[in-house]
């Protein structure tokens, strides 16, 4: 009686990452089960999801949302800070970059006909809001401080693509008005660039005013605070006080429009649309003074 050899039993399949198939993965996603290497796998409540699943997640829950309409940005406020990082590089460049070429090529003054600024440049009336005094360090270290304390209350209420929004239009609101409070310039006598991110600051006091009056909060240290910031620019030379009043009414408006925007799926739309109408005005007012002179 002859004896055969038994065959060897099949060896279990060994799990693989559907994304990596050479890789054996004896971790399992909670969510779908199947098989998830560590390059693949994202903690959970409980165990590990594999990165399919995560990613599926996230577009079928509805973003979370400010009360006015901004997507929820946990964490740090990045708008400000990119803003606080843009303004400390090109003060950088003030100093590196041979003469002042920074200055002359972004400076904002009234007028730019037959001067050393060359033709009209209306971008100034934004790039300004980027330069800073050379000579007085305190200009960007002051401005710098009060962006960061008004960023952080500001930017997570608004959403970061409204903190920005209501940012740059009254950095352009305070060169308007600048433009409509400054006499007429006066061919021959010397022309003076503005230059600094206060109008653009200044913006955020008004919108930080109306949001919170708003929401029903107290308002007696933010008047006071302005009031104070408006004396200072009548009481030391140099300072554009037509600025701040620019950018102060600019950014009331601007919040406004964003605050009492009715709630709804359009809330966004009309908020967009509200912040083109105070920039059309901004251009229709800057352009009335120009042509009248």
């Amino acid at each position: 009686m002859s004896y055969g050899i038994p065959a060897a039993e099949p060896s279990a399949q060994i799990p693989v990452c559907p994304r990596h198939p050479d890789r054996p993965s004896y971790v399992r996603c909670q969510r779908c089960g199947r098989p998830t290497c560590p390059e693949c796998q994202r903690p959970a409540a409980v165990g590990f999801q594999c990165v399919d699943c995560v990613n599926e997640t996230r577009r079928t829950t509805p973003a979370v949302r400010t009360v006015y309409g901004g997507a929820v940005a946990a964490g740090r406020p990045l708008a400000t800070f990119g803003i606080i990082a843009l303004c400390a590089l090109v003060f950088v460049l003030q100093w590196i970059v041979p003469g002042d070429a920074v200055y002359e090529n972004f400076a904002y003054a009234t007028v730019y006909s037959g001067t050393e600024f060359g033709v009209f440049e209306p971008w100034r009336m934004l790039t300004a809001a980027f330069l800073h005094s050379q000579g007085f360090i305190l200009h960007i270290v002051l401005n710098m401080y009060t962006l960061w304390i008004f960023g952080q209350a500001l930017e997570p209420l608004l959403g970061r693509i409204r903190f920005i929004a209501v940012y740059l239009l009254s950095a352009i609101g305070g060169s308007v008005g600048f433009l409509l409070l400054t006499p007429s310039y006066i061919p021959g006598q010397p022309l003076t660039g503005v230059v600094g991110a206060s109008g653009a600051i200044f913006g955020l006091f008004g919108a930080m005013l109306v949001v919170q009056r708003h929401r029903g909060g107290e308002t007696r240290q933010l008047w006071v605070l302005i009031a104070i910031n408006g004396v200072i620019g009548f009481v030391i030379p140099q300072i554009a006080w037509q600025a701040h009043l620019g950018g102060l009414i600019t950014g009331g408006l601007c919040a406004a429009v964003i605050a009492y925007a009715p709630r709804g799926p359009r809330q966004g739309l009309v908020q967009a649309g509200g912040l083109v109408l105070v920039l059309g005005l901004l251009i229709a007012v800057a352009w009335f003074r120009v042509i009248t002179g």
